[in-house]
This record gives structure tokens, sequence and C-alpha cells, in this order.
């Protein structure tokens, strides 16, 4: 993860809907699954986790879909696993530089939340 991977300044080729590229659509297209902002947001927060311990603070994400939802996340360029032991075997996940640009995003939709959502009433 020095930041010089030649990856990582290569613009993704992402599906839009219409004709015409849409840098939008192709945004939501990524952040729009489920657990993927919550995930970086995360990271962004702890730093590099292992699987169990990304797990915890995704709280309510179970086991297949962390692992789905962070190999999509790597074949995007956004997270990066590394094996930090092999006896024990260990896996870190910690963002890439593409993966921490999107920083500003995942704390707005964190600031837009809170200003703008409740948590729905127990009963």
């Amino acid at each position: 993860m020095s930041g010089s991977d030649p990856a990582e300044h290569e613009r993704l080729e992402v599906w839009c809907a219409g004709e015409d590229w849409c840098p939008i659509t192709s945004t939501a297209t990524i952040l729009g699954r489920k657990w993927h902002p919550v995930i970086i947001h995360r990271l962004l927060q702890e730093g590099p986790l292992g699987f169990n311990a990304l797990k915890e603070a995704v709280d309510g994400v179970s086991s297949k879909v962390l692992s789905d939802s962070l190999e999509d996340l790597d074949e995007h360029g956004l997270v990066t696993r590394e094996i930090v032991s092999e006896k024990p075997f260990r896996v870190e996940y910690s963002l890439t530089e593409r993966g921490r640009s999107l920083e500003p995003i995942i704390v707005a939709m964190r600031d837009w939340g809170q200003e703008y959502l409740a948590a729905p009433a127990e009963g």
C-alpha cells in the first residue's frame, strides 16, 4: 500500500444506465450496496482491521456478505487485503488511497443522516 501502485490512479470502468456515461450513477453503483459505505466508514475510523474485528465493527453483517463486500471493494481498488501472518493465518483489510479519497463523501452521508434521519421508534 505504498500509494505508488499505478492501478490506484487508473480510472475504473463502471456500468452506467443509459447511453451516456454518468459519473453519479457509476459512483452510486459502487457505494449503493448496503454495506459498502459502512465498511469504508469503519476502516476510515479504525484503520486496518482483521476480518473478525471488521465484522464486529459492522454490526449486523453476516460473514458471507462481509466477505463478498470486501471482495467487491477490493476489485474496485478501494480496499486491500494483506496477509499479516500465516501461523496463525491472519488477514488485515485496509483502505487504498482511492478508498480513503471517499472520506468526504462518507462523512457527508453520516452528517446528513444525523441531521435529517432518526432511528425507528421501538415498539
